[in-house]
């Protein structure tokens, strides 16, 4: 069998991790325990997101002619990718947040939204919060006129009633 016969079902599976992928992050794992990495993975698959080690030229490959494209220039030692199709922020948020525990795993760059990110970026997207967070901030803002819009209304009809 031909070298691009072997390589190509592993290029297709990264094709299609990345196809509906809303953020990918490549880190460099090096350093790290079994213990580490283990539980890394867990956080990650607890999140949603997909944690894969790959080929570096595997990788290129399927960056080529997508979004992911950017990230070629990041793809020098060994490389992990973090995938998700659910939360943009996830990858980020969970390896930078590893990252502060376990200093020897290193955020390389990635992808967010259609957007290239170098490892400053990807530090920031970290920091926004989970959608499911922000939703409920956003109710919380929009909950709170109305209550004191009721409690005002309530004291009116009170001191009503008190006159009467």
């Amino acid at each position: 069998m031909a070298k691009v016969e072997l390589k190509q079902p592993i290029v297709s599976e990264i094709s299609e991790l990345l196809n509906d992928a809303k953020a990918a992050v490549l880190v460099d794992y090096r350093g790290l325990t079994v213990e580490q990495d283990t539980i890394l993975r867990k956080q990650l698959r607890e999140a949603g997101v997909t944690y894969k080690v790959y080929k570096n030229t595997m990788l290129h490959l399927a960056f080529k002619g997508t979004d992911f494209e950017a990230m070629d220039e990041k793809l020098e030692g060994p490389t992990a990718i973090a995938v998700s199709d659910t939360d943009a922020s996830a990858p980020a948020r969970i390896l930078f947040e590893f990252a502060k525990k376990a200093p020897a795993l290193e955020l390389k760059g990635g992808v967010v939204e259609g957007t290239y990110y170098d490892e400053k970026g990807i530090q920031v997207i970290a920091t926004i919060p989970s959608r499911e967070i922000l939703l409920g901030k956003l109710l919380g803002s929009i909950q709170s006129p109305i209550t004191n819009l009721a409690r005002v209304l309530n004291q009116i009809a009170e001191s009503k009633e008190g006159e009467a």
